[in-house]
């Protein structure tokens, strides 16, 4: 009892935290906010570091913990399920959402919704919390749907601002469309299987991979996985569901580090991971996964060439990095792609804090064409932000490196069909990573300084007027920025530590130890992780062998293009943008995707809806079903009334009629 007590204190602490600060928001002092918030975060780190320690020493638990309902067989309950998967997950979800709020104070100290912000991202932290540690679909799907409601509260918790409501609203929308196909994968499952439990679904997904639906024939689990990871392309951004990522910019800084570091997007990873004997036993799912992965980790990179706001860049970074991920779980390569999960997890939350950082050291001016030189000033977002670009482009040695470069060989392996197209596409992404990243930190940090001037490029960024619509953004004439309060560096220095460190001790056990042994399954056709571990010598050995490989001079190619073109020749970018106009407008406007959906959903459903309306609603139902019987009704009302004249002879003589009528028809025999 000990230990389940344990596991409920892993969400639950969050959760009275959250309480705490949201129901009494208007009457606490901010203190009191952040240290309940803070203080629950910090009991869900303690706990889930026991709880890691009780499972490294060989104790998992998969058992219910309260029966919500029942209907039949079908029964509805709440869950835990603690193995090597899950105690990964809770480590690097509280560990991030720490530092986040513990950011968050010097972040947010202007901000008049101080103490809901904080009651929001400790919701968030309880919401994810649940997701990963249940034990069935049911929890499963309460904990993905909880996600999507605080990211649509956090993206637009400055609900003054209409790009703010724009934004959320279209987060919100978008993940709708991939929860209808999650759900679907989760029905079938249901209608099939008999059960939500994971384990005794996994049971018998070896007699459901014989089955055909049977409207449509198609086979059973290709449609569950399908659906399943359509709900992943949605929160995981997956094109082409990925449209709402970019524009959760909207919220503060905080946020962008909580839902695209460790937390949101990583949903998708995780529960494609742990349903890993489901999606083995469908080839076509697999490559569906693999190709819609390999076009989001090149494509989406290209995007964030062109941005010149901080946060932006960034966040195409983020979706690059996804698809990244996403074409491990299409390789096969599950280990690896949890394994990225976790080091980007690190090095994502340092470089979206050390953008927030810049931001406040440059009075909320986002723009990286009125920054430059800024490391004199701002030492530590400097050198943090230096390890966080080299762990994302996978130097040797950092994090981003061993988990980077293990997929692009899982790839290289991979039998799966598509798996060549990926191959490429993950392979030019390292050059293309490696560019958009140098860019942005030589544009921030080196070069000449832009600030201080009557801006050329007045851009009052996405983020951080706080409240305040007279905010005045951009440093003035004369001003020097300054290095970020304590309570902002030191999570960056604390978040920059396992960027550095995760990976090289991580490396062994996690990829190619027994560490996740028994809780991700790999069918023998498609086992590349083995061949990998025949070749691994240790993480020092990888990563002195990753300086002769070539992802290293594709990122070492990339970093001195960016080098040459924004600190030796800074004019250059201009002319190659007027030379490659066209291309610039087609990633500008992020390769139509937003035209594309308001045509398709905006104006197509619009479309539809009029029709339905005015043909479907007003026409056949209205006009023929209500108003048409009525009209009948009236009509042979009419007809009724001609005969009921009230005239004593007429109906004497209708009477007469009728007899002589029934002697005709019916004479005696």
């Amino acid at each position: 009892m000990e230990m389940k007590s344990l596991y409920l204190l892993v969400p639950l602490a969050p959760l009275v935290g959250a309480m705490i600060a949201g129901l009494f928001c208007r009457v606490i002092p901010r203190w009191v906010a952040h240290t309940a918030t803070i203080a629950g975060v910090a009991v869900s780190l303690i706990a889930s570091i026991l709880i890691f320690q009780d499972v490294k020493a060989g104790h998992t638990f998969n058992g219910p913990l309260y029966t919500w309902a029942s209907s039949g067989d079908l029964r509805f309950e709440v869950g835990f399920m603690i193995d090597q998967l899950t105690v990964m997950m809770m480590l690097v979800v509280t560990s991030v959402s720490l530092m986040v709020h513990v950011y968050t104070i010097g972040y947010m100290s202007e901000d008049p919704g101080y103490n809901r912000f904080f009651s929001y991202i400790s919701l968030f932290t309880f919401s994810m919390l649940m997701l990963v540690m249940s034990n069935n679909f049911l929890q499963l799907f309460f904990g993905w749907e909880a996600v999507g409601l605080v990211s649509y509260l956090l993206i637009g918790f400055w609900y003054t601002r209409p790009t703010a409501i724009y934004a959320n609203l279209k987060a919100f929308l978008v993940n709708r469309v991939g929860d209808f196909g999650f759900l679907l994968g989760i029905g079938l499952i249901a209608a099939y299987a008999g059960t939500l439990n994971y384990t005794e679904v996994f049971a018998k997904a070896s007699s459901l991979a014989y089955v055909n639906m049977e409207v449509t024939g198609w086979p059973l689990l290709t449609a569950i996985c399908i659906g399943l990871f359509i709900g992943a392309m949605g929160k995981s951004a997956q094109v082409p569901l990925h449209v709402w990522l970019p524009d959760s910019m909207e919220g503060p800084t905080p946020i962008s580090a909580l839902i695209h570091a460790a937390t949101m997007v990583t949903a998708g990873i995780f529960m494609v991971t742990r349903m890993s004997p489901l999606f083995e036993l469908s080839q076509t799912a697999l490559s569906f996964v693999l190709v819609i992965g390999a076009t989001t980790a090149l494509f989406m990179g290209f995007l964030g060439i062109i941005q010149n706001d901080i946060k932006r860049v960034v966040a195409y970074s983020t979706l690059s990095q996804l698809g990244y991920m996403t074409v491990a779980l299409g390789a096969s390569a599950y280990s690896a792609a949890v394994f990225h999960l976790m080091t980007h997890a690190f090095f994502k939350a340092l470089l979206f804090l050390g953008a927030g950082s810049v931001i406040i050291g440059m009075h909320h001016d986002q723009d990286m064409r009125n920054m430059g030189g800024l490391w004199k000033y701002m030492p530590i977002t400097w050198l943090t932000s230096l390890i966080g670009s080299l762990a994302l482009i996978g130097f040797p040695f950092l994090s981003g490196f061993y988990s980077k470069d293990s997929i692009i060989e899982a790839v290289k392996l991979s039998t799966t069909p598509g798996a060549t197209y990926a191959y490429y596409c993950v392979l030019a992404g390292v050059f293309v990573t490696a560019f958009y990243s140098f860019r942005m930190y030589f544009m921030v940090f080196h070069g000449p300084e832009r600030f201080g001037k009557a801006q050329e490029h007045a851009h009052h960024g996405h983020d951080d007027d706080h409240g305040h619509d007279d905010h005045h953004h951009g440093l003035a004439p004369g001003q020097k920025p300054h290095e970020s309060p304590w309570v902002v560096w030191v999570p960056l220095v604390a978040l920059a530590i396992p960027s550095v460190a995760v990976g090289f001790f991580t490396v062994k056990s996690m990829l190619f130890g027994d560490w996740f042994e028994h809780v991700i399954y790999v069918s023998e056709k498609h086992n590349v992780m083995e061949h990998l571990a025949e070749e691994f010598h240790g993480a020092s050995a990888m990563a002195l062998h990753g300086l002769t490989t070539l992802p290293f001079f594709l990122a070492m190619g990339g970093v001195a293009l960016a080098a040459l073109l924004y600190l030796v020749f800074p004019k250059v970018p201009a002319r190659i943008k007027s030379m490659f106009e066209p291309i610039y407008t087609l990633l500008d406007n992020k390769y139509y995707f937003d035209r594309i959906n308001e045509f398709v959903f905006g104006t197509g459903s619009r479309t539809l809806g009029r029709g339905l309306w005015k043909g479907g609603d007003q026409g056949i139902i209205d006009g023929l079903f209500v108003n048409g019987s009525a009209r009948m009704v009236g009509v042979f009302s009419e007809l009724a009334r001609l005969l009921q004249t009230g005239h004593i002879y007429q109906y004497a003589f209708a009477m007469i009629i009728g007899v002589l009528a029934l002697l005709m028809f019916f004479p005696r025999g």
